[in-house]
């Protein structure tokens, strides 16, 4: 059976987070940590078999390379065994370790998709910037180890404006801002080119988020288990937080309602089996305020998320810059808090407006500059949205002839893989 008439399989490698799934659905099928757990006992042995025989040293090398786990079983497995040690092959966006990524793959094709390489066609997602040599690593390990018909590397705030368009025409220009567990980047896309000069990233992630509630609720004397607070903050995180208008308004009225605004999480500590509660007081609006006011996290950043993104468009080519502010995307799980995309679009409204009314005057009353529309788009699926853009892009039959295939690798080498076509489908 012809590969192209299967689903391509998409997978997005996150710094946290790694999803992946076919094209042509509308989720992932799995949302699993980027986290691989080796067990070092097969190390140890293998050291110590090199002053030995060479098949000892051969069967603990083997041994090493199928004893592994991958994603949450990973975590667990570090946690509950002192033999297993974790590790995570990207680091903010870029793969740290090449060995480590290959067996991360091999999981995901084989253990959870359940699929033979040899008869899908891959679309992987890259981070911008990524070095062509990043590239070519790998094309090597999907034709050479998968044997895999045909590869097509996407960076991911083009497949993100891609999940992002709401009419029949994709709109392929727009700011994405992709606010992701282990990276921020602001990323400018001009008809479906990155405009590389004006990338901007900066130090909050959603695990900052994560570690800012954890850091307010040990300050406040909640009674939580050590080794439990990461995850505990992570759940509050994840089910109560939100983004306010007003911070000391909100404060106000957490001081005057504490018993309406304050929500209860409880738990079972994992050594003795007692149940533990907690409450989420002030947490719940605080956390997701370090993107607008980042100076109560981090003394050494202090520029806030909307100044970043104006900053962003205004470096870019004059022509764009209108489009730009038209279409901002807001990509990852960390743009999921409630109103989040309302309070961006005001804040950043305000820094527009006082430009074009300082402009005005500037010009007196000879002439008068048009109003900048400034539009945040917020959409469902934007916690997937790079994936989802995968699965709709690989989904049309462009797809299929902007990969590169197997014969392409065989007679030009890795080399094809440093540039991936934007085609029609993307339109």
């Amino acid at each position: 059976m012809d590969p192209a008439s299967r689903p391509a399989v998409v997978i997005d490698n996150g710094t946290g987070y790694t999803k992946m799934g076919f094209a042509g659905n509308v989720e992932p099928c799995f949302i699993t940590p980027t986290a691989v757990a080796v067990n070092d006992s097969f190390s140890d042995q293998t050291r110590a078999a090199a002053k030995g025989n060479w098949l000892a040293q051969h069967s603990a090398g083997v041994m090493a390379d199928l004893d592994f786990f991958i994603g949450d079983e990973a975590v667990a497995r570090s946690r509950s065994s002192t033999t297993y040690s974790l590790s995570y092959p990207i680091r903010n966006g870029q793969v740290d370790n090449w060995d480590t990524m290959e067996k991360f793959w091999q999981q995901c094709i084989f253990n959870y998709l359940r699929c033979d390489p040899e008869d899908h066609y891959f679309l992987l997602t890259e981070s911008p910037l990524t070095p062509p040599e990043t590239r070519e690593y790998t094309g090597e390990i999907m034709f050479e180890t998968f044997n895999v018909p045909g590869l097509y590397i996407a960076v991911q705030p083009v497949l993100a404006l891609a999940a992002g368009y709401t009419t029949t025409k994709c709109e392929m220009t727009g700011v994405v801002v992709d606010v992701g567990d282990g990276a921020t980047r602001i990323v400018p896309v001009a008809d479906g080119y990155v405009i590389g000069s004006s990338i901007r990233s900066i130090p909050l992630t959603g695990k900052d988020v994560t570690q800012f509630i954890q850091q307010l609720m040990k300050e406040r004397g909640e009674h939580i288990p050590p080794e439990e607070s990461f995850d505990v903050a992570r759940r509050a995180k994840e089910m109560y937080c939100y983004t306010c208008s007003d911070i000391v308004k909100e404060f106000n009225k957490h001081d005057r309602e504490p018993s309406k605004y304050t929500k209860r999480l409880t738990g079972i500590k994992p050594k003795t089996g007692a149940p533990y509660t907690c409450d989420i007081g002030y947490e719940r609006f605080m956390g997701p305020e370090i993107f607008f006011h980042p100076e109560i996290y981090n003394n050494d950043f202090t520029t806030p998320l909307q100044d970043v993104i104006d900053r962003c468009i205004q470096s870019s080519p004059i022509d764009t810059r209108r489009a730009l502010y038209k279409n901002i995307v807001l990509s990852g799980g960390s743009t999921m808090f409630k109103d989040f995309h309302r309070r961006l679009q005001r804040d950043l409204k305000k820094i527009v407006d006082v430009r074009v009314r300082a402009s005005n005057a500037r010009l007196g009353g000879d002439a008068k500059a048009q109003p900048v529309e400034v539009n945040v788009v917020s959409h469902p699926i934007q916690r997937y949205a790079v994936w989802f853009g995968g699965s709709v892009l690989a989904s049309t039959t462009e797809f299929y002839e902007a990969c590169h295939t197997k014969a392409e690798y065989e007679e030009y080498g890795a080399s094809i893989c440093r540039s991936n076509p934007v085609f029609k489908g993307m339109y």
